[in-house]
């Protein structure tokens, strides 16, 4: 079956650096109690590998394999985990739907935050559930844009969330991944499923002006901004008065965004 999946935000720079803050402490927590030494873990769209190397350091000696369906951030994983010197862990490019590994390699296959720009989820799942052994797990993180929630109030920012959906839907992704795992999970066959929920929060002056300042850059020149125009759901006036909005926002001294992330562990 021909799928045609678009990575919505593509590798600007604005948009590696987003992903190169994320960790396995502050990305994978629900997962880290699980995880034990001498375990094989399949990272499925790993970018930058921040989190993989995270998930490596806590499994040594046990393998780690960090995919992505993309080539430029794989390179910038592998560098990192060099200069960390972190050895159990390699990058390689791979498809989620057609991982090139035989049935039940795996004591863990986990994702991040890579369901919600799939237009089969579903299938991705199965396909993650096949390398995974049985008594392994499968663990998926995704963010749920709807449930988002900031203060001030801001209607650019209100503007930004909805050309965000609309460009998901033009797509054929989901951009409220986070609140239907579970429903996925039982869809694609799963039925030892833990599912639960976390959150980023910024709130602190320096990390509500990075946040603004790597959206205010996403909105502008990212693949996301590509997305709108041609689909014509924005024009660039637009695009700048979105990135304004992240900016201003930024600046606010009361600000305050949270993230909400839906998580599932499914027992294989």
């Amino acid at each position: 079956m021909e799928r045609t999946d678009t990575y919505l935000h593509g590798h600007h720079e604005s948009v590696l650096r987003s992903h190169g803050w994320r960790t396995a402490e502050n990305s994978a927590g629900y997962l880290l109690p699980h995880l034990e030494q001498g375990f094989d873990v399949l990272d499925v769209g790993c970018g930058p590998g921040t989190i993989t190397v995270g998930l490596a350091a806590r499994v040594n000696p046990g393998r780690v394999l960090g995919v992505d369906r993309s080539t430029e951030p794989l390179m910038r994983a592998s560098d990192l985990a060099v200069a960390r010197g972190v050895e159990n862990v390699q990058f390689e490019q791979a498809d989620v739907y057609e991982l090139p590994y035989q049935d039940g390699c795996f004591d863990v296959v986990h994702a991040h935050q890579v369901l919600q720009h799939l237009t089969d989820p579903v299938a991705a799942l199965k396909e993650m559930g096949r390398v995974a052994r049985r008594g392994g797990l499968v663990a998926v993180r995704d963010a749920d844009y709807a449930a988002m929630v900031w203060y001030p109030e801001s209607e650019g920012l209100q503007r930004w969330r909805d050309l965000y959906h609309r460009v998901t839907e033009r797509n054929g992704a989901q951009a409220d991944a986070g609140r239907r795992l579970l429903a996925w999970a039982r869809e694609a066959g799963f039925s030892d499923i833990t599912a639960g929920a976390d959150t980023w929060c910024y709130t602190e002056q320096e990390d509500r002006h990075w946040w603004s300042q790597t959206w205010a850059e996403r909105v502008e020149h990212s693949a996301f901004a590509q997305h709108a125009l041609e689909g014509d759901l924005a024009t660039r006036e637009d695009l700048s008065g979105l990135a304004q909005a992240w900016r201003d926002w930024g600046e606010a001294e009361d600000g305050w965004f949270v993230v909400v992330h839906g998580e599932v562990l499914a027992r294989m």
